[in-house]
């Protein structure tokens, strides 16, 4: 690692909190970001807060009746899932609930969102096994993704939304096994399946509103594997790192450079990656059909901010660098990325 111009990762804010965070998100067009979490008498506690020049301002505070364990935008309006398996929808000004569904036996692990083109809709990933596609403007899922085997479950760790550019959609889904998933919602089929044979933490495409361009997932036992889905030839080209020496929650890529992530230590330790092409990212195999050539990637940085996990990460998508964080030491910062622009 190269640290003569490498990014420096400042702790810009940060705020003790009364409860163990899972979840935070900017909230779009602001200074502004949400924290969502369990507090110790196992309710759910969603909490707003505010950069202001020298402090982390709570504005407001909305109670629930489970822990919620992830989160996500819908637009203006805030979906999550909680501990009892329930989806809800609410509208933060309003704090009025605008759709809620008892959508899984149990925890519901990851939530994504997508409503840049097509029907606004919500994916969930639970214990249960079951990834389900939602529609909020009806009560049934629009897709339900069964485990196959009932004797041994799956736990669905991770989903996200990808190939949005037209009316194409996929969902990409992590389980905790190693599988990972790649699901067509036009096609209502599963178009790619492998094992990394190591529980999927966390997964993202690096961009969820064009046609598919790279995965990556983060497991459990610290691994980066990250896959070129741009030509499929008996699967997709790919490379496998390692990272941090812990568990791996999640990745974030940078919204402004698809090619430049952050994953989320088990340390507490936060990881800037950048992702190289290859000169050829196709090339022909001895039966003259197109295979993908996987690139390489490069650790530009890392900085222990946190004292346990940290538990959720996310970009700001109108300051270049700005990103807010919380951990399971029960503490939420704000943290700059210097020198992004130069790669």
């Amino acid at each position: 690692m190269d640290t003569t111009n490498a990014p420096q990762i400042i702790e810009h804010l940060n705020k003790s909190l009364n409860f163990t965070p899972f979840v935070t998100r900017w909230i779009p067009g602001t200074a502004k970001f949400v924290l969502c979490g369990q507090p110790p008498k196992a309710n759910g506690i969603i909490e707003i807060l505010q950069l202001n020049k020298t402090e982390l301002k709570t504005l407001s505070s909305i109670e629930q009746p489970k822990g919620i364990k992830c989160g996500q935008f819908l637009d203006n309006l805030f979906a999550f899932g909680d501990f009892d398996g329930k989806l809800k929808v609410i509208d933060l000004e309003t704090k009025k609930t605008t759709f809620e569904v008892k959508a899984h036996d149990q925890i519901i692990n990851s939530i994504d969102t997508c409503f840049n083109i097509g029907a606004p809709e919500i994916v969930t990933g639970s214990r249960d096994g079951c990834v389900r596609v939602w529609d909020p403007r009806q009560a049934a899922p629009v897709v339900s993704l069964e485990p196959i085997e009932k004797d041994v479950i799956p736990d669905a760790w991770s989903v996200v939304f990808g190939n949005s550019y037209n009316d194409e959609r996929v969902i990409a889904c992590g389980y905790d096994n190693g599988d990972i998933k790649l699901f067509d919602l036009k096609q209502n089929q599963l178009i790619w399946d492998t094992n990394v044979k190591n529980g999927i933490c966390g997964i993202e495409f690096d961009r969820k509103d064009i046609q598919m361009n790279k995965l990556v997932a983060t497991t459990l036992e610290s691994k980066i594997n990250v896959f070129d889905l741009r030509t499929f030839n008996n699967g997709f080209a790919s490379l496998t790192h390692e990272g941090q020496k812990s568990t791996i929650w999640g990745v974030k890529h940078l919204p402004q450079n698809r090619d430049l992530f952050a994953t989320q230590g088990g340390d507490g330790a936060l990881n800037i990656y950048k992702y190289s092409y290859p000169s050829q990212r196709q090339i022909q195999d001895t039966e003259g059909k197109p295979k993908g050539v996987i690139g390489k990637l490069e650790l530009l940085n890392k900085q222990d901010v946190c004292q346990q996990p940290i538990s959720s990460l996310d970009w700001n998508t109108d300051k270049l660098g700005l990103a807010c964080l919380c951990g399971l030491d029960q503490t939420c910062k704000v943290v700059i990325v210097t020198k992004l622009n130069l790669f």
